[in-house]
């Protein structure tokens, strides 16, 4: 699941959020840990503009920051970023951070990566907004060899050129995931040819089969042979009778149907669910991750 409070998009964000803070996140960490949850994830914006606060508001927690601060606080569960908008900083500033995340969880890394589509955010940090794609596959490269097991990683590349530059620590795992976000035609393209995983950016149940598709026709077409995780984000959750208005997009009800509806991702080829809660107060969100691990996760 992606955390609540370090991210208060208007879209997603709870009432309850705009109160909380550091405590909250690690019970709810803790929870997923628990819970037997896969991963936790964590956003990734420098700064919004005025004309966008409105609805994205201008709480987003950073990603290394509040994932490493979690990491210490948790045991198990993997620690995504969803997504890092690489392109906005230099590949050896981004793999400092990342590897020492790594290396300081013990190998629970998953470094999610996106395009990203705020343009002030480019243009205030000196990124190139309109070609924010070439530098995202260009920077997925340069992070493969700079998340990579040598010392002295090196890349000769369009926009970036290093060799003979060591950095340590190394990552705790002999190979970094790579996850590309995004549902764009150029986004499923990056993911095919390029991740090691896709997570699509809210696709509904319609879509995925064809995306899913094109993108295996896409990796099989560029000869990539190593196997890539799926993944999808679920319609609003709730276990159980709410007994307040949840909304009407979102699933709720005993266990097992909750289950039999998530098995339909899948039988689409899905591989990893992202779910969110409806709730009212931490303690209704963690009873929920509760819940949900032990009653509706083992009939998946």
């Amino acid at each position: 699941m992606q955390l609540p409070i370090q991210s208060q998009s208007t879209i997603y964000a709870e009432a309850w959020e705009a109160a909380a803070g550091p405590d909250d996140l690690v019970e709810i960490a803790r929870a997923a840990d628990r819970s037997g949850f896969a991963y936790i994830a964590s956003c990734d914006h420098v700064a919004i503009p005025r004309r966008l606060a409105a609805a994205m508001s201008t709480v987003w927690y950073d990603p290394v920051a509040t994932l490493a601060f979690l990491a210490a606080a948790t045991e198990r569960v993997r620690l995504l970023s969803h997504v890092a908008v690489v392109g906005l900083r230099h590949p050896l500033i981004t793999a400092k951070q990342y590897a020492t995340l790594d290396h300081l969880s013990g190998g629970r890394l998953i470094l999610g990566v996106g395009a990203g589509h705020v343009q002030e955010e480019f243009e205030a940090l000196g990124a190139d907004f309109e070609r924010r794609g070439p530098v995202l596959d260009e920077s997925i490269d340069a992070l493969r060899s700079a998340l990579g097991p040598d010392e002295f990683p090196e890349h000769h590349g369009k926009l970036y050129d290093f060799e003979g530059l060591g950095q340590r620590p190394r990552p705790a795992q002999a190979h970094v995931p790579i996850w590309v976000g995004g549902s764009s035609p150029a986004a499923l393209r990056r993911a095919a040819v390029k991740g090691d995983g896709w997570l699509p950016q809210g696709d509904p149940r319609d879509r995925l089969p064809g995306q899913i598709a094109q993108l295996k026709r896409i990796r099989e077409e560029a000869g990539v042979a190593q196997p890539v995780v799926l993944g999808a984000i679920t319609e609003p959750l709730y276990v159980g009778e709410p007994g307040w208005d949840v909304g009407r997009r979102t699933l709720s009800g005993h266990p097992e149907a909750l289950a039999e509806s998530l098995r339909a991702y899948r039988a689409m080829g899905v591989h990893q669910i992202q779910v969110r809660f409806r709730s009212r107060s931490r303690s209704e969100l963690t009873d929920q991750m509760g819940t949900f691990g032990a009653e509706v996760a083992p009939h998946l």
